[in-house]
């Protein structure tokens, strides 16, 4: 008997031991990983370093590129003598050209003498010894850069490039002055970082720009040796004792090499941090994992317990499927019970003699086979095998039309809230199932609720991107129509909560109902193709959400009702059915009707009479479920040799499957059994015309 007790402790033992060498192996993988880290955010700072550095570079030698084009223009006019070297003229021509160049405040035209020739403005000219290389070493196709100067006016540094120019027997040079700021570029927008540092020298150590004033300082010969041997990428002390990260990258043409540096005690402040605060925590590691310990076994937990409700989810579906496959055979059958009851049936009442006995039998007896056929339709809807053609609608209207009639006759005590506010947005099926659906769980919630309490309804368009799992159906990825309906009921218990949807299941004693109302519900769910969700926390009422798949596609027109069905006027018509009863029934009530039936239960014979006389007959009617060959393949075959030729399938089985497969074979009309003489009167009307 103890030895439970005594493997737990010695299981808690074990994970002790387990749990002292975990920690001290995390010791060591902190370390480790520590100093990972570091490298790592070395690496990574570096590389964005490097690639900013690349980058400014890059708009420097664009913004440079731009200048000399500016000046090598301002070269060919005056090679061409189209330019002016002097006077005022020569002063609005230059004044002119510089507002053209971005980057360019000032021009100058200097003759070889040295002497100004003129200028684009009162800027005072740089020393012409200040550019590198010499002028006077110039080759024609180079350019020469000179150190910062000031422009008095204004007290800005400026940098000024220089080139050859020849004009009319004269020679000189073009100098261009730009701001010294301007050969930063967009460093002071794109600063990674307040410790961030951009200089631009010449290859001699001439700093022309910098960032900040104050940033570290290299005397110039000390910059002019690490420009000419240091790596592009690199740790380097400044004078100060402070360590940078520093970038480096060259402009050859110009002469000219761009800095960028990083405050080494900034980048790893971070990561010293982490090294505290990774020391501090070693000694709580412990406890840490212990916790952990107790997570990972709560997720197990509920990681168990979700695949067991999803298990469970599955298993209620499987039985609802089998439930109403079930259903549906059963229905099936007794649909062609209920046909030759209700169509032999109605002959015999047109027989019997008005206010009779035998009338007034046969009109219960009618009564009660219509009773059953209502009982075999909210058996069909469970079982998905309504044979209904769908439509596209609008759903809003329904659920409307829905909330008005209860609103009307609303118990004691109830509140009707609703929160309509999917206007316009539709969905494909059958009207009249979505509104069976809205009203029963309406219902539902106002039974719930026999104290009185709030019945609040809502629909709204809803966008889901991923798959969802429900209560009792997956929800796919899509657009939907949410319909919710909330009641502040006692809820639902979690036993009730497995076989909600069951057919014939009920809570309520005798009399409460039949227990076909969310099974109804679900059965015209699955034929919207949609999904159904319940959440019913203890005590807090039940919330029923439908989704339904939006449609995309045009609004069905409504077809013309007949309140009047004209007889027939002896067309011929060709009816098929396994059932000899029900061929015997439809010869007699189509006869009275005003036709020519010529009944046959063999698919092949009928196809043989039709390929033999094609326009003796004026429509075809015809079972679905036959032995051989269905309707909808008799159909198919027909369509070959009379495309024209009307069809009417009747069925008690097969559903929106059967109403998309009957469209595509070429079925003109879809009616479910048993059938009434006159709903058949009219839609053979309907096909006549």
């Amino acid at each position: 008997m103890n030895s439970v007790p005594h493997q737990s402790r010695s299981n808690l033992s074990r994970l002790w031991w387990i749990a002292l060498a975990l920690v001290l192996a995390t010791a060591a993988l902190a370390a480790a990983s520590l100093w990972q880290q570091r490298r790592d955010a070395l690496q990574n700072k570096t590389r964005e370093l490097g690639l900013l550095s690349l980058a400014l570079t890059d708009e420097l030698s664009r913004g440079l590129q731009g200048v000399e084009e500016g000046m090598g223009a301002l070269r060919a006019e005056l090679l061409e003598t189209r330019l002016p070297l002097q006077g005022g003229e020569a002063t609005h021509a230059l004044r002119t050209r510089a507002d053209l160049m971005p980057l360019v405040r000032t021009l100058w035209l200097v003759g070889s003498d040295g002497h100004l020739l003129t200028v684009s403005d009162k800027t005072l000219m740089p020393e012409l010894a200040s550019f590198t290389p010499a002028l006077d070493q110039l080759s024609d196709d180079a350019v020469a850069v000179s150190r910062p100067f000031t422009d008095h006016v204004t007290n800005d540094s400026l940098v000024a490039l220089a080139s050859r120019f020849q004009s009319a027997g004269t020679r000189g040079w073009v100098l261009a002055a730009m701001p010294a700021g301007s050969l930063l570029g967009a460093f002071p927008a794109a600063t990674p970082a307040a410790d961030a540092r951009m200089a631009v020298f010449r290859s001699d150590g001439v700093r022309l720009a910098v960032s900040v004033p104050d940033a570290p300082k290299l005397d110039e010969a000390s910059v002019a040796q690490r420009l000419a041997t240091s790596q592009s990428l690199e740790l380097r002390r400044f004078r100060d004792g402070s360590e940078h990260l520093v970038a480096l990258h060259g402009l050859s043409r110009y002469g000219l090499k761009v800095m960028l540096t990083r405050d080494l005690d900034v980048l790893l402040a971070g990561w010293r941090q982490a090294a505290q605060l990774t020391a501090a925590s070693l000694a709580l590691v412990l406890a840490v994992m212990l916790a952990s310990m107790v997570f990972v076994l709560r997720a197990e937990r509920r990681r168990t317990q979700a695949q067991q409700a999803l298990q469970a989810q599955l298993a209620r579906s499987s039985k609802l499927e089998s439930l109403g496959a079930l259903a549906g055979g059963v229905a099936h059958d007794f649909n062609n019970v209920l046909a030759a009851i209700v169509g032999f049936g109605e002959m015999a009442q047109d027989a019997a003699a008005p206010g009779s006995a035998q009338a007034r039998h046969l009109d219960k007896v009618l009564q009660a086979a219509l009773r059953g056929r209502a009982l075999v339709e909210h058996i069909l809807v469970f079982g998905r095998s309504g044979a209904r053609q769908a439509i596209v609608f609008e759903l809003e209207p329904i659920v409307q039309e829905v909330l008005d009639l209860l609103a009307a006759a609303l118990p004691p005590g109830v509140v009707l809230e609703r929160r309509l506010e999917a206007q316009g947005a539709r969905v494909r099926g059958d009207p009249t199932k979505a509104y069976e659906a809205v009203l029963n769980l309406c219902t539902n919630a106002l039974q719930a609720m026999p104290g009185g309490g709030m019945l609040s309804v809502g629909l709204d368009a809803l966008h889901v991107p991923q798959m969802r799992v429900l209560s009792h159906s997956q929800l796919h990825e899509g657009e939907y129509l949410a319909l919710s309906v909330s009641d502040q009921g006692t809820g639902i218990s979690a036993p009730a909560m497995e076989r909600l949807f069951e057919p014939f299941f009920t809570t309520r004693g005798a009399g409460g109902g039949t227990g076909l109302g969310l099974a109804v519900v679900h059965g015209v769910m699955a034929e919207f193709s949609g999904a159904i969700d319940v959440q019913s926390p203890p005590g807090q009422g039940a919330r029923f959400v439908l989704y339904f798949a939006q449609s995309a596609d045009a609004l069905d027109p409504l077809a013309p009702s007949l309140a009047v069905a004209p007889r027939g006027a002896g067309q011929a018509l060709l009816v098929l059915d396994d059932e000899p009863d029900l061929l015997v029934m439809a010869k007699e009530m189509l006869a009275g009707l005003g036709y020519e039936p010529v009944c046959t239960s063999d698919p092949m014979q009928a196809l043989k009479m039709l390929s033999e006389q094609p326009p003796r007959f004026a429509a075809v009617i015809t079972d679905e479920v036959m032995p051989g060959m269905n309707g909808t393949e008799l159909t198919r075959k027909l369509r070959l040799f009379a495309p024209d030729l009307p069809v009417l399938l009747v069925s008690g089985y097969g559903g929106a499957l059967l109403a998309a497969r009957a469209a595509s074979a070429g079925v003109t009309t879809v009616l479910t059994k048993p059938l009434q003489r006159a709903e058949l009167a009219r839609t053979l009307a309907q096909l006549m015309a």
